[in-house]
């Protein structure tokens, strides 16, 4: 008699325990967007001169280029990025290929 007792209680257990698995109704969509712009390193040599030329007038004379990038974004629009330096701040220029800075 003990061992039905024992037998029935786990079966009730097992019963109240059991896992339902069951398919996903409505399926999470899951979306990655990809910035597609690149930037590509550039020698500060090797800028365009009108880019050149602004970074030698006298609105950027205190600043000190580090680096410069080429940045294309997806919409197929090109400018340079111009890593400066003032002291100890740091910063960026955005110029595009015709000396024209923007901001």
């Amino acid at each position: 008699m003990k061992k039905i007792i024992l037998s029935a209680a786990f079966l009730a257990v097992a019963g109240l325990t059991s896992v339902k698995a069951s398919e996903i109704k409505n399926p999470i969509k899951i979306a990655v967007y990809q910035d597609s712009t690149t930037k590509t390193p550039v020698e500060l040599k090797d800028l365009p001169e009108p880019v050149q030329n602004v970074l030698k007038s006298e609105q950027a004379k205190d600043l000190i280029p580090v680096a410069a990038f080429l940045v294309v974004n997806a919409d197929k629009t090109e400018y340079y990025q111009i890593d400066v330096k003032k002291g100890e701040e740091t910063g960026a220029i955005k110029i595009d290929k015709d000396g024209k800075v923007i901001q």
